[in-house]
């Protein structure tokens, strides 16, 4: 009887579906019945695999469709073998996880993938292989169900733009099977290859320069759009499509919760294009929204799209065809560590007033720090107008981050350099970048402090935007650089594993010494996020706007929901300063919980201050 039940509840849901899927299908696919309904053979056989377990979180989570932006949602992102050495290892510290606060959880890409030819597991040999250090797909199954019983979501990386050099796909190609090679871009000579390069730009031209590869076993050219061991998938091959859609499912239905799409802009390439958000993408990404609407429901695609803002916002879809359910705040991000760097938050300013103008429904996963470098990939046409022109700014920005910049005390290395184009991209923690790294060396007690007050001021400043907030695993014990990378001959080419380093669980004891580095950190983070999700001007429906300061150094937002309005002022200055707030009603500081004077309002150096109102007419 449940069969049967569970039969028509597919069958409903489908019968709705269906008119716009097959539209969508065969926009890409014209006229190719057998693979749509190969594809939605697929979906039938994906739905019918699911738990009841899982089917009980779908319903609890359709009768709450935004509770993934509850106030009192808090993520963090790890690598598993950094943070705990495999899945189990995990498992065993999801006290700890609780503890700091997090109901979301990002493992970074932990599928099989080659040792030395992986990007940091960005190269899947196996879409349905846990890597075996780390652990099996059983193991990751009781980990997302530990997850669940705690209230935690998982969210899982996956790699849709290409597979391994080493994947069965690719293996059958180099091995001269036409099906598999189909999966691929793979040319007899550099002609096409040739043409695509005139208008498709390169990701790492220092590191891993041009767009294609010559493979000397299939005696073809193979398209490599990251690196030579990645080869990118056809997606105008509907069986790709079919067998990629369903190796996320795969993944959904071992208990994760959050499918992290990544590289999504890349996915679908054409001859004369640059080949980067083509509109055949969105129709991929929303019959993908589809799928887990059919299959898995309480299922949400985390978009990662790290690109200008005008790229970045049509990846939500729309109200009534929406794509992914949330997509990050990249230039956000960067331009945050742009303002520390300049002490001026004009930029950031303007920036969050687009960001706070967008329908309240586009969900952005906020963020100071996590596993990639930092681009700068900033409003330059704004920035003009204060005299600060593209390359000369990002030398600055990189210097000034790094440390080069006299008196500076971040601590960063650079990524990627090309100083052909006087460019480059930027890597280091977030405690180091603060300077939280040079006032321990240095053993300077004040710019220690400037320092941890800044890490604060950040961290305030992310909880203050709606979304979802998430810490990089090691910054809420202000983890440092981790320069052991240099003495490893896999990891010493990429930078990017300044601020990848194993958790240091030694440090992470010291987080209730309220005397430590790590104890301080650790307790103003727990603090802001209380604060946060107990108050319902956090919530995601919130009103924003931006607050003038009459200060370029002080940054103001402003949120208003159900009676409460907060104000937020950030200090970016390294002295003092007063501001007003001019904003109505009475305000009391959150943190101490008394009265504000919002004419006067005083901030320490690097500090910040949240002062809260109620209008008590509203409450009711």
């Amino acid at each position: 009887m449940n069969f049967l039940r569970n039969e028509m509840f597919f069958l409903r849901r489908f019968a709705r579906q269906e008119p716009e899927l097959k539209q969508l299908f065969f926009s890409l696919y014209p006229g190719d019945e057998a693979a749509y309904l190969s594809f939605v053979q697929m979906l039938h056989g994906a739905w019918k695999e699911r738990s009841p377990a899982l089917r009980e979180l779908d319903g609890k989570r359709e009768a709450d469709p935004a509770w993934y932006r509850s106030r009192g949602l808090v993520g963090m992102q790890m690598y598993v073998k950094a943070f705990a050495g495999d899945l189990r290892g995990v498992r065993e510290k999801l006290d700890y996880i609780q503890e700091a606060g997090v109901n979301y959880l990002h493992l970074m890409p932990l599928l099989e993938s080659p040792e030395g030819r992986s990007d940091g597991g960005y190269a899947v040999s196996d879409f349905r292989k846990v890597q075996p250090e780390l652990g099996s797909m059983e193991d990751l199954a009781a980990l997302a169900g530990d997850c669940h019983e705690r209230g935690i979501a998982l969210c899982l990386d996956f790699v849709m733009n290409h597979s391994s050099e080493d994947h069965e796909w690719a293996r059958r190609a180099r091995a001269g099977e036409e099906e598999y090679q189909r999966r691929y871009f793979m040319y007899d000579d550099w002609e096409i290859p040739i043409r695509f390069e005139r208008t498709v730009p390169q990701v790492f031209p220092t590191t891993a320069p041009g767009n294609f590869t010559w493979n000397q076993e299939a005696r073809k050219v193979v398209m490599t759009t990251f690196y030579p061991y990645q080869w990118d998938l056809n997606y105008g091959n509907p069986a790709v499509f079919r067998d990629m859609t369903e190796n996320m499912l795969f993944l959904c239905n071992r208990g994760v919760d959050v499918i992290r799409l990544d590289a999504v802009p890349y996915i679908w390439k054409e001859l004369g294009t640059n080949c980067r958000n083509l509109p055949q993408v969105h129709s991929l990404v929303r019959m993908m929204r589809i799928a887990c609407e059919l299959v898995c429901p309480g299922t949400l695609l985390l978009g990662e799209v790290v690109m200008e803002p005008s790229k970045v916002v049509p990846y939500f879809g729309t109200v009534e065809k929406p794509e992914c359910h949330l997509l990050y705040n990249v230039t956000t991000m960067a331009t945050t560590w742009h303002t520390v760097a300049t002490r001026d938050v004009r930029l950031l300013r303007h920036q969050l007033g687009q960001v706070f103008a967008l329908p309240k429904e586009y969900g952005f996963l906020n963020y100071l720090r996590c596993h990639d470098d930092i681009g700068w990939g900033l409003d330059y046409g704004f920035l003009r107008w204060f005299g600060m022109e593209e390359v000369p700014h990002k030398k600055f920005l990189n210097d000034y981050l790094t440390g080069r910049w006299l008196g500076s005390p971040a601590r960063g290395e650079l990524y990627n350099d090309d100083p052909r184009l006087g460019d480059a991209r930027l890597c280091g923690t977030t405690a180091s970048l603060c300077g939280v790294e040079a006032g321990l060396v240095e053993q300077n007690r004040e710019k220690l402090d400037w320092a941890l007050r800044l890490d604060e001021t950040l961290h305030a400043f992310m909880f203050t935007l709606s979304g979802l907030p998430v810490l990089y695993s090691g910054d809420e014990i202000a983890r440092l650089n981790d320069y052991a990378y240099h003495r490893n001959p896999l990891k010493a080419e990429d930078s990017r594993w300044l601020h990848r380093g194993d958790m240091d669980w030694v440090a992470a004891e010291k987080r209730r010494d309220p005397e430590s580095v790590e104890g301080r950190v650790f307790s103003a983070l727990r603090r802001l996020e209380r604060l946060r999700a107990a108050h319902r001007v956090f919530d995601g429906d919130a009103d924003l706007w931006v607050v003038d300061t009459r200060d370029d150094s002080v940054l103001g937002i402003g949120r208003y929901c159900r009676g409460e309005k907060l104000v937020g002022l950030f200090n970016f200055s390294e002295t003092g300063k007063t501001v007003s707030a001019c904003e109505l009603g009475e305000f009391r500081d959150l943190l101490t919980g008394e009265k504000a004077d919002k004419c006067r309002v005083t901030l320490p150096s690097g500090g910040f201050r949240w002062l809260i109102c109620d209008f008590e007419e509203e409450k009711a």
